[in-house]
């Protein structure tokens, strides 16, 4: 049901914004149509959340960090929806959502390009031995009599999961020349690139496995120590999707015995990691603090995209049925 002009001029609700401020146009966006902002402190519990919810009563949450569970969606019988900040749901329980009838709407390819580029941007540091160049010159050696680097051209970029985040890596890594294949249950071929239903076959063809799929019950550590044992000993995997697709102590034992030759993780099982963490003692891992979707352009698009989303919901417009990420939600969209 549209909402009319008059309408909209009365409304007024409350966002609570989990996580850091967001971008000025988001923030216009929310003010014109005299939404308030509310944030949370990033990852803050779901207690913590619950309780910031139930008194401010808020009409949708804007979700960043932190973990919505049950208490939280059920803390305000204000909540009409909510919109995550990217793509990834896994810290959203979209069974309560779905109960309690409010929509969870995802920003649409908004940090692909982002995402896709830092995976490329691993890629070539752990193959072209960065961190390990910049520790010896930084320790006073010069290696470059003994040193023999690996090819860009011609080496096996592998991905797994080949949705708009794969596809856009593809091409990155097709413009250094590099061979792509890609391993998706569901995905379709391109004019470039026939996808496989089969991933042993691709840990064991790739010099570089980059995992581009979403964390659900089918692919929780989806990388573990029998798949890891399929790569090639001088091949790397890079991880910039979600941290419980790979098995992080399987990985750990691999770095370690050198299995595979190194790793690059954007992120972890748990953010933030331990600052013991046994990952930091390993000289071939990478580590970046999830932050392949912080660009400019995707954090601009993700925030309006998100606040959008709010708008259209809270003002009676619906939504779009491919942000859905609970898709059984029997409203009209």
């Amino acid at each position: 049901m549209n909402a009319t002009n008059a309408n909209e001029g009365q409304f007024k609700g409350r966002v609570m914004v989990t996580g850091a401020q967001l971008v000025s146009e988001a923030m216009q966006l929310l003010a014109d149509h005299r939404l308030d902002p509310i944030f949370a402190p990033a990852y803050s519990t779901p207690s913590d959340l619950a309780a910031m919810a139930r008194s401010n009563q808020v009409d949708a949450i804007l979700v960043r960090q932190g973990s919505i569970d049950r208490s939280v969606i059920a803390a305000s019988p204000r909540l009409k929806v909510i919109a995550k900040h990217g793509s990834g749901v896994d810290n959203i329980d979209l069974t309560a959502a779905t109960e309690f009838g409010v929509p969870v709407l995802r920003a649409l390819a908004a940090n692909a390009q982002s995402v896709a580029e830092l995976a490329i941007s691993l890629s070539v540091s752990l193959m072209k031995d960065v961190l390990f160049l910049d520790s010896q010159v930084k320790a006073g050696d010069w290696p470059k009599t003994k040193y023999v680097g690996r090819d860009l051209a011609g080496a096996v970029f592998g991905i797994v999961g080949f949705g708009e985040i794969g596809q856009r890596a593809a091409s990155l890594a097709r413009g250094l020349g590099m061979t792509v294949i890609a391993y998706d249950p569901f995905a379709a071929d391109t004019p470039e690139i026939k996808v496989s239903r089969n991933l042993g076959e691709v840990l064991k063809a790739a010099d570089v496995v980059s995992l581009h799929c979403p964390l659900i019950p089918q692919t929780h550590h989806l990388i573990n120590a029998e798949r890891l044992s399929l790569m090639k000993p001088d091949a790397f995997l890079v991880n910039t999707a979600r941290g419980a697709v790979v098995d992080e102590v399987a990985l750990i034992a691999a770095l370690r015995a050198k299995t595979i030759a190194g790793a690059a993780l954007d992120s972890f099982e748990e953010e933030p990691p331990a600052k013991d963490s046994q990952l930091w003692s390993l000289p071939n891992l990478i580590a970046t603090p999830h932050v392949g979707g912080a660009s400019r352009s995707a954090l601009r698009n993700m925030a309006v995209q998100s606040a959008t989303h709010i708008i259209g919901v809270l003002e009676g417009r619906g939504f779009d049925a491919r942000a859905l990420a609970n898709t059984n939600l029997t409203v009209a969209a």
